[in-house]
């Protein structure tokens, strides 16, 4: 029998010039990340952490530092979550709460944590959107869910953009009812205050532990007394002691944080099996089946600044992140600006839709050119690769595949000759296929994500399991010199329809000012403060990354049947 070669051969040589000058841009612009990180990871300074400790309290990470199996580390969501936002209060670095996968006694788990050093660990409306964020991960793949709660209830300032909406504080107990429901595990460990609505959330979940010295009741006593006049002590009106002996609210009273965190460590561990996976998984060896070429490659792939013209082939990227660099692709010769394809990541099945962003030389099939050779641009969406890639995405979950999506693409193909081949309808199809996918979707934007293209490469609207980008990320409706051109041209109009000349210095001018505005929008951190990417990841921890989440994935074993609905033809 013949023997299948479907190894990528890696063609990125990390010697150029140019490859030497993107390597560098890109580790400058790694450090400066990595110094804005370690601060944020240090929640309310050093003034908050001594405060934590005076109370004989650790800190949320130094309580996951004793909850997570030695020389594992939590894959961290959210971490820029508030970036730049609240600055009239102080700030809320990672809005208050720490999130993530991390492993306990072997098992994968989701993990809430607040942060009593930002604010006493009170919910920001980004803290509600965080934490709840969280939970849908955890309630749509059936992952295990520890909170470690520390709080102080909702930011009273801001209580008008925390208390009422859908994506709001009490949809955090909601969620844990609807989780209890589905029979996705869930414990809580009180380790400080757990006040007023936010008392709810540790008695909605399974099993309760709780420190002395800590509080849990729907109001605290100088509320209580102005409500209903009674004088209370805080130990008698919510304390460990009291909740263990006479409310029976508390499962187990244990005497400090790390006595907790060891029980909690021990209930995860008599934690039941879960249920055999629904998708593939082959046996996986990191050593023998690690791509053929290093990750740190990836560093010299593309210029981080923004407007930069990237040209380089996707494969190099997939080579990278997939087992052996072994990748079956997808109706290769067709659509070629969109690639498809399935691997293993981790041993772990997955199919693969990328953008290529070489340009390519396709023969067009309808239209006023067809017949004729044209040269598609890359990261551009054709009418081929978009019916490739919807079929494809079909294939995938017809056949239970999970689905991995890199972005760098500009959009969809504009003009008569791409309006003639149907590109809406063939858009369309690619949207509804991915709309209407069953199978996980995990997202990882490499570059561009602009317009239409972000909707059909599964944007943050479609429901991806997990969305990463890397720090060379750009993400709005179109690329900042594209919107300057567009804007600047309008307000020249505007300005010269009133009666005023513009010069060419003053065009300029309001370009520049237009660029500035849309490019700090479009950078990563400006999107993760918002939590539209779960997390800024190094290009060189792609693999690493996407091997936790298709694992966390992997837990959810009932996938509801596939639907695809109405596909124009």
């Amino acid at each position: 029998m013949a023997q299948l070669d479907n190894r990528l051969t890696p063609g990125l040589d990390p010697n150029t010039p140019r490859a030497k000058q993107n390597r560098e841009a890109l580790q400058a612009l790694l450090n400066e990340l990595r110094a804005t990180e370690a601060t944020i990871r240090q929640g309310g300074g050093a003034k908050g952490i001594d405060a934590q400790h005076k109370k004989g309290r650790l800190t949320a990470r130094e309580r996951l530092a004793l909850l997570l199996d030695p020389g594992t580390e939590l894959l961290e969501l959210g971490l820029w979550a508030a970036h730049g936002m609240y600055s009239e209060y102080g700030g809320a670095p990672a809005a208050g709460v720490v999130t993530g996968l991390g492993r306990v006694c072997g098992r994968l788990c989701m993990i809430v944590a607040n942060d009593a050093t930002v604010k006493a660990g009170a919910f920001f409306p980004m803290t509600a959107k965080k934490v709840i964020r969280a939970q849908n991960i955890a309630l749509t793949n059936r992952i295990p869910t520890l909170y470690l709660v520390d709080s102080a209830g909702v930011f009273l300032p801001l209580q008008e953009d925390v208390f009422p909406d859908a994506d709001d504080f009490g949809r955090i107990f909601r969620n844990n009812a609807v989780m209890s429901a589905m029979g996705i595990p869930q414990i809580t460990a009180i380790m400080g205050m757990c006040v007023a609505g936010g008392a709810y959330l540790p008695v909605m979940t399974d099993t309760v532990l709780m420190t002395e010295g800590s509080g849990l009741f729907l109001a605290g006593p100088s509320l209580v007394q102005a409500a209903i006049g009674q004088k209370t002590d805080p130990e008698e009106l919510g304390g460990a002691k009291m909740h263990a002996e006479i409310s029976g609210t508390v499962d187990f009273k244990e005497p400090n944080d790390e006595a907790c965190l060891a029980r909690l460590r021990a209930l995860v561990d008599k934690m039941g099996a879960r249920p055999a996976e629904a998708f593939s998984r082959s046996p996986f060896e990191p050593a023998l089946d690690a791509p053929l070429a290093p990750a740190e490659d990836l560093y010299t792939l593309m210029n981080p600044t923004p407007g930069a013209t990237n040209l380089y082939d996707m494969r190099e990227v997939i080579a990278r992140i997939v087992d052996r660099s072994e990748f079956d692709e997808y109706k290769a010769e067709f659509g070629r600006t969109v690639l498809c394809g399935y691997a293993r990541i981790g041993g772990r099945a997955v199919g693969i839709v990328a953008n290529q962003k070489l340009n390519q030389s396709q023969t067009v099939a309808s239209g006023p050119q067809a017949g004729m050779l044209r040269t598609e641009v890359g990261g551009v969406i054709y009418t081929e690769g978009a019916q490739k890639a919807a079929r494809f995405i079909m294939d995938c979950n017809q056949n239970l595949v999970p689905l991995i999506f890199l972005h760098d693409v500009n959009g969809f193909m504009v003009g008569k000759d791409a309006e003639w081949s149907g590109i809406i309808r063939a858009g369309a199809k690619m949207v509804s296929a991915v709309s209407t996918s069953v199978v996980p979707k995990i997202t990882v934007i490499v570059g561009g994500s602009f317009g239409a293209g972000h909707y059909a490469m599964c944007g943050k609207a479609y429901d991806p399991s997990f969305i990463f980008a890397w720090p060379t990320a750009r993400y709005a409706v179109m690329s900042g010199a594209a919107a300057a051109g567009t804007l600047a041209e309008v307000r020249a109009k505007q300005m010269e329809a009133g009666g005023k000349s513009i010069s060419e210095a003053e065009r300029k001018a309001v370009y520049e000012e237009i660029k500035a505005t849309y490019d700090a929008q479009a950078d990563p951190r400006y999107g993760a403060a918002r939590l539209w990417v779960d997390g800024i990841i190094d290009p060189a921890r792609t693999r690493e990354v996407l091997i936790t989440a298709l694992e966390a994935c992997s837990l959810r074993s009932d996938v509801p049947k596939f639907n695809p609905g109405i596909l124009q033809t």
